[in-house]
Parts: C-alpha cells; structure tokens; sequence
C-alpha cells in the first residue's frame, strides 16, 4: 500500500494506492463512529478526506430545500445522509453528501441496511464540490448507477442526470423535481447569506405553492 500525498492532505486529505476490497472494508469500520471523515474508493484507490465546515453549511442547507420539495409536492422520501453506497463487483464505493430515495422510495422503506446488489440506488444524491476530491467521484456515482446528482460548487450549481451512455450531462431541469432548475435553488441559497435559514424555507414554501399553481410556470425569481 502506497501514500499519495496532496497540498491538502496534511490537513484534510489522505489519498493510499493499492489498496484491496478487504481493507477498504476494514477501513470503513474503523470509521464508522467518525461521521466527519468520507471515504471514496475507486478500484484501488482510496481518499479519505474530512470536509470543511463551509462544505457541510451548504449541503445542509441544500438538503432541506430537497425535504422541503418533497412535502410540498406530496413526494415520499427516505434519507440515506451520506450512508456508504458500494458495490464490490464495480470495486467502487463512496459517501454522497446526502442522498435520498424518492421515487424508488417504496422498495427501500422500512429497510435498516440497504444492498446496491438488490435494492435501488438512491435517486438524488447531494455532492458539494468546495474542497475537490482527488478521484472521480462522478465517475464512482455512475458506476452506482445513482440518476440525479446535483453538485454545488462555491458559485454555482448544476443538476448532473445519468444518460444510457452510463455518464452524467447537466439538466435544465430536476429529474427528482421536474418544476425546479438549478437557478431557482440558488436564488435561496443565495438569500442565506442576509436572512435565518427558517425565513428562507418559509419564502421557498410560497414560491413552490405559487409555481404549482401556475402550472410550472411562474417566475424562477424568489
């Protein structure tokens, strides 16, 4: 096994080489009681990182726009958090930001341990992109078979959906939320910065009643 340091690596970043399925298993159990840190294994390689405080602030935030849109369309949801999703035979595995069943909630209700081998894979996972991973996480998300992924950076966000070419290409549109683009959620996103996050989902209720309303067509402007 091999250790691959980056700039960052000294303070929130280990990235080793040759490393078998057994020992990435050995190593998710080892952390296991460590929320903080995020595992991504690709075929080998192994990053261990512990994201910054920014990165969880917008994913936070991001993550209850997503519950948010649920009850208000009347969707059902099962939180996955950022639960590993792995799948031995792809020697893939990783920890989303946050991911969720929508759709495909039914199949995985009332399960305490899910199986990628039979159970679905999340249909939306959550991937803030503020300090960036060494391996292709996109990659790994595809290889899952995960169909919506969206991806925050510090400026802008785009919806990622999976094509039959097995690779991600940006949506104008949700998968998960038809009636939603990338723009409208970063107009709330944005109004954080001036206002309580509870001010800000209570707009983002009225514009989603508004927006269903009008048929899906009613200003993008919060």
């Amino acid at each position: 096994m091999s250790t691959v340091s980056t700039p960052s690596a000294v303070r929130d970043r280990l990235y080793l080489d040759e490393v078998d399925w057994r020992t990435y298993t050995h190593f998710l159990r080892l952390f296991a009681e460590r929320p903080g840190c995020r595992l991504t294994y690709d075929r080998g390689r192994l990053e261990i990182m512990s994201p910054l405080p920014e990165h969880e602030s917008g994913v936070t935030f991001l993550g209850r726009l997503t519950i948010t849109l649920t009850e208000e369309l009347d969707l059902p949801i099962k939180e996955g958090g950022s639960m590993t999703l792995r799948r031995r035979r792809r020697q893939r595995g990783l920890e989303p930001d946050r991911c969720y069943w929508i759709a495909n909630e039914p199949a995985v209700r009332g399960k305490r341990t899910l199986d990628l081998r039979i159970d679905p894979p999340p249909d939306l996972a959550l991937e803030v992109d503020i300090t960036s991973s060494s391996l292709d996480r996109m990659s790994i998300y595809a290889a899952l078979g995960v169909p919506e992924v969206w991806r925050l950076d510090e400026r802008t966000l785009t919806f990622q959906t999976l094509g039959t070419n097995r690779k991600y290409s940006a949506a104008s549109h949700s998968l998960s939320f038809p009636l939603v683009t990338p723009a409208d959620l970063m107009g709330f996103l944005a109004m954080c910065a001036n206002q309580d996050e509870n001010s800000v989902i209570r707009q983002f209720r009225t514009w989603i009643k508004q927006r269903i309303a009008g048929g899906g067509q009613t200003s993008t402007t919060p």
